[in-house]
């Protein structure tokens, strides 16, 4: 199923100026593409549309220790409240942490790597509203997080 993510403004990369009337376009656990509004809603008529407020832009690495909770899972899913969709190998010393990250579908990296969001990767996307709070976090294409 095809489903366009649209918010208003749409970031590519975290260095990148966000840019208005812009979506992704997600099939399965990948980006099909990105680009205006208009031309995929036209081109993707079929399309399922999810319209977010604030800005919509790739999920975050989390580059340092997962942060404290009481469960692997718990830990895991305080990265997602916050829009992170990687984190770094190096982190994931503890075997039942790391267990719970690749049950969560979090990309597991061996060195840092700029999130962008490009047609063929990965569809890992997060929303954040204009006082950086995170509305929405999708990884591999499944909304895992949505602030009520």
């Amino acid at each position: 199923m095809l489903t366009l993510h649209t918010a208003a403004l749409l970031r590519v990369d975290q260095d990148g100026e966000p840019v208005p009337e812009h979506a992704v376009l997600v099939s399965g656990d990948r980006v099909e593409a990105v680009g205006p509004l208009a031309e995929l809603s036209s081109a993707y008529a079929g399309a399922r549309v999810r319209r977010w407020a604030g800005t919509l832009g790739p999920g975050l690495l989390h580059d340092g220790l997962l942060p404290p909770a009481p469960t692997p899972r718990e830990r895991v899913h305080a990265l997602l409240r916050t829009g992170v969709t990687a984190v770094l190998a190096e982190h994931l010393a503890d075997p039942a942490l790391r267990a719970a990250v690749e049950r969560s579908d979090l990309l597991v990296l061996p060195t840092a790597v700029p999130p962008a969001l490009h047609a063929h990767g990965r569809a890992d996307l997060a929303v954040h509203g204009v006082d950086g709070t995170c509305l929405v976090t999708v990884v591999a294409g499944r909304i895992v997080h949505r602030r009520a």
